[in-house]
């Protein structure tokens, strides 16, 4: 129970990833508020069943993309749970295509919920941070933005962005006792993946030294550990999640 009474906001909290972060930071005695963006339903399920009698969790429907949407989620969790130690920015959507057929909408629409998105809920919840002097942040991006990928343009640019905006933040926040790092995911067991054919699905395998497929579980022990006082002395750090791919 390393994170026992402390409190965090997971962003993009009702499926693959952001899901098992939610199930991992409450197993670890986490008071927890997520987001999601579209099903009610979901999401009060995710209540119900990872709700106990000493953690609380509680989802809130927002849009990452705005900042004022991020300021109500900080302000709601402050209310409900009477504090905040930890951010974990997860939300994200891709609308692909090559940079030839792609229109300026849906790159914006990418850059906005992937990337202005991290801006938004870290500026909405600095205030609290600073004041208490210690604060937990962790972003998720993708293995994707560090070495590219065809039909992407904008996704990749979205992630590459949080890695910047992660190191420099780091430098930043440190002396306030502040951390910041930064998980890169490799190719993950989830909707997006469940949607390659066998041979699309092998060939993918044969990029990945360890000859798998990473599972969000994988994801969410680091983060885990990143928002534990273990990682105290941690911070501004690219940690690759990704089977060996970018090794």
């Amino acid at each position: 129970m390393k994170l026992q009474n402390k409190k965090a906001v997971i962003t993009g909290g009702t499926r693959g990833i952001g899901k098992a972060i939610v199930r991992e930071l409450v197993s670890q005695g986490c008071n927890v508020v997520f987001t999601y963006f579209s099903s009610d339903e979901t999401a009060r399920k995710i209540e119900e069943e990872l709700s106990k009698e000493d953690v609380k969790v509680f989802g809130f429907k927002a849009d990452a993309s705005s900042f004022t949407s991020a300021q109500e989620t900080i302000n709601f969790a402050l209310e409900k749970l009477g504090g905040l130690d930890i951010l974990v920015n997860n939300a994200g959507v891709t609308k692909d295509n090559l940079l030839l057929r792609m229109s300026e909408a849906d790159f914006d629409s990418v850059i906005n919920a992937n990337l202005k998105s991290v801006f938004n809920y870290t500026k909405a919840v600095l205030k609290t941070m600073l004041g208490q002097r210690h604060g937990k942040i962790v972003n998720i991006t993708s293995v994707v933005g560090i070495i590219g990928n065809p039909g992407q343009a904008n996704y990749v640019a979205s992630k590459a962005g949080v890695i910047g905006f992660t190191k420099s933040n780091a430098k930043e926040l440190a002396s306030r006792n502040i951390t910041i790092n930064l998980i890169v995911p490799g190719f993950i067991e989830t909707d997006m993946t469940a949607k390659l054919n066998d041979k699309q699905r092998e060939a993918l395998i044969n990029t990945i030294p360890i000859n798998r497929l990473g599972t969000p579980e994988d994801i969410a022990k680091v983060v885990g550990f990143l928002s534990s006082d273990e990682a105290a002395y941690i911070t501004g750090q690219v940690i690759a999640v990704d089977g060996g791919m970018t090794m």
